[in-house]
């Protein structure tokens, strides 16, 4: 049994509501009972003996280890580290039958580091704010109360006590408009849309992303913004009126949500992508995993769900006492009619347009057509996203004037949404620059390719060598929707991730030639920005290239730019 990894969760998180620790633990499966028993008990002395004894205790049994994990409080996450390594030390040397080490020493340490982290200053102003309902967030060098212009924040070693903090503050400490993004594909995409339409309601938007954090028409930074972290940088900033949050599988798994008390919380989809990592093996579990944002809704506050995903209207059954907001393509789907029946809402396509929906009624917002990311409706993957922004919209009190006016300002070039499905045009060629990297999202960007007129079409691909073969050839099936005459394969340098540099080219390569590719129709190249060089001097008028950018985006959306704008 190896651990594999211990690591802190700051929020809720797939197992609790509360902070607390996490280790993973690789091991075999039929070993995995006996030390997930061995570890409650062990845990259960530990905690009692250094003072946590109403700390909660969780594991969870997967494919290949088991993950434990330990509440505890939010001053001294580090040491709860220890104390769960400590526990998962001695659940090892029990099942090995090794020498256990000495629990009083053990004991004593636990405690000094507890001691030496906690800071009771912090403890008592976040009971303060919980028990006026003001939001509180906290780090290793901050902890403020109330979020965006209605903040106040101080170093996480200087803290007032709370008699000390005038709470009736005129504008300080309360809260602004919160919404947890979160979904397979998708999630950038509809978070922009939804902060234009939240721009023409005339409120300054926050966005953090994948991309950036964003506030207004400012970037504060960019990079990959979508955990926690980010999530404190943009609602501590003094502009921030409404903050839209995407939140990543991968930061929810690893240090939990980083807010609490949102408005409303929206799952796109649900498909496979980055299976066996943090424990997650399947869709369902991955769907699990997805469903951690309603942990951060304030009481009473929306889910905004996708009523065309089965996956996501199973697990909805689970939540009776959520607020829906269903969005669905499907003008009469059984779901939705059935939910604004009851006196619930939803949005949908019917008559060509965005609709709303609830017990009186319908009402038509915008034409599809008149949505420029929707390519004439022919883009049905940025119908939904347009669906899911309106519905977002709409809870954070934007009415059908802004919908209308965010989902048509809304471009999609790769200023505003980089990578996705951004269109270049000259010299008579069209080309689509694409972040899409698993089946679900690359199946819908290829059918809208394969539905656009073109004489001919080509779609450059790689993959990163951690995706497994299965996934690799789902993904190679969904390139090919787009009809391809030209098949560009290329290796992903720095991404190998344990293949060799061909392994995965000659992968995709097989896998195209067996589903009918002509193999004097694919070309190989050493990267992206070669690979996209050979498709720009294969371009005549009339064609139509894919780029998926897994990598290099910027160097291959600058040479595409410059090749089509170019004079000839």
């Amino acid at each position: 049994m190896v651990l594999e990894d211990s690591r802190r969760l700051t929020g809720p998180n797939l197992f609790s509501q509360l902070p607390g620790a996490i280790c993973d633990i690789l091991i075999d499966r039929h070993r995995q009972a006996d030390l997930a028993f061995a570890w409650r008990r062990h845990v259960g002395d530990l905690l009692e003996a250094v003072g946590w004894g109403n700390s909660q205790c969780f594991h969870r049994l997967h494919e290949t280890g088991v993950c434990l994990v330990i509440t505890a409080p939010i001053d001294a996450l580090y040491a709860a580290t220890e104390v769960n390594e400590a526990a998962f030390e001695f659940a090892r040397c029990e099942l090995e039958n090794a020498a256990l080490p000495p629990l009083d020493d053990t004991v004593t340490r636990l405690k000094t580091l507890i001691a030496e982290e906690q800071n009771p200053m912090l403890i008592a102003l976040q009971a303060a704010a919980a028990a006026r309902g003001t939001p509180f967030l906290a780090d290793d060098d901050e902890i403020s109360v109330g979020y965006g212009h209605r903040a106040q924040i101080w170093e996480s070693g200087n803290l007032p006590a709370p008699e000390e903090v005038d709470w009736d503050q005129a504008g300080h400490y309360g809260e602004v408009p919160v919404a947890l993004v979160t979904g397979t594909n998708g999630k950038s995409t509809t978070v922009r849309l939804t902060a234009s339409i939240v721009a023409a309601s005339g409120r300054t938007t926050g966005v953090t992303s994948t991309d950036y954090i964003r506030v207004g028409d400012e970037t504060l930074d960019t990079g990959d913004y979508s955990g926690p972290g980010g999530a404190r940088t943009l609602l501590r900033h003094p502009q921030t009126q409404v903050a839209l949050l995407e939140v990543a599988r991968g930061g929810m798994l690893r240090r939990g949500l980083g807010v609490t008390n949102a408005d409303a919380a929206l799952i796109t989809n649900i498909a496979a992508d980055h299976l066996g990592e943090y424990g997650i093996h399947t869709v369902e579990e991955l769907r699990d995993a997805k469903f951690i944002v309603h942990k951060g809704l304030a009481d009473r506050k929306f889910l905004v769900l996708n009523a065309d995903d089965a996956g996501i209207v199973e697990f909805a059954r689970q939540l009776p006492a959520q607020r829906f907001i269903w969005f669905s393509e499907n003008p009469e789907h059984p779901l939705i009619e059935g939910h604004c029946m009851a006196g619930g809402e939803g949005f949908v396509v019917s008559k060509g347009h965005i609709a709303y929906r609830d017990r009186s009624g319908e009402q038509l917002i915008m034409p599809i057509n008149d949505i420029p990311v929707t390519l004439f409706g022919k883009a049905r993957h940025n119908v939904q996203n347009a669906l899911a922004a309106a519905a977002l919209g709409h809870v954070l009190g934007c009415d059908h004037r802004a919908i209308s006016k965010g989902l048509r300002d809304f471009r999609g070039g790769p200023a505003e949404n980089p990578g996705r499905g951004n269109i270049f045009r000259g010299k008579g060629v069209q080309a689509i620059v694409d972040f899409a990297h698993n089946e679900h999202g690359l199946s819908s960007v290829a059918q809208t390719v394969a539905a656009m007129p073109a004489q001919r079409r080509l779609v450059l691909l790689g993959q990163a060598g951690d995706r497994s073969d299965e996934l690799i050839e789902g993904l190679v099936h969904a390139a090919l929707k787009a009809n391809p005459d030209q098949l560009v394969v290329c290796r992903l340098p720095g991404y190998e991730r344990g293949r060799l540099p061909d392994d995965v080219p000659d992968l995709i390569t097989r896998i195209a030639v067996a589903a009918g590719m002509p193999p004097e129709a694919i070309h190989r190249a050493a990267s992206p920005v070669d690979g996209t060089r050979f498709a720009l001097e294969w371009a005549r008028v009339g064609d139509l290239m894919l780029i998926l950018a897994l990598s290099q985006r910027g160097p291959v959306t600058q040479l595409i730019e410059q090749a089509l704008s170019a004079t000839p």
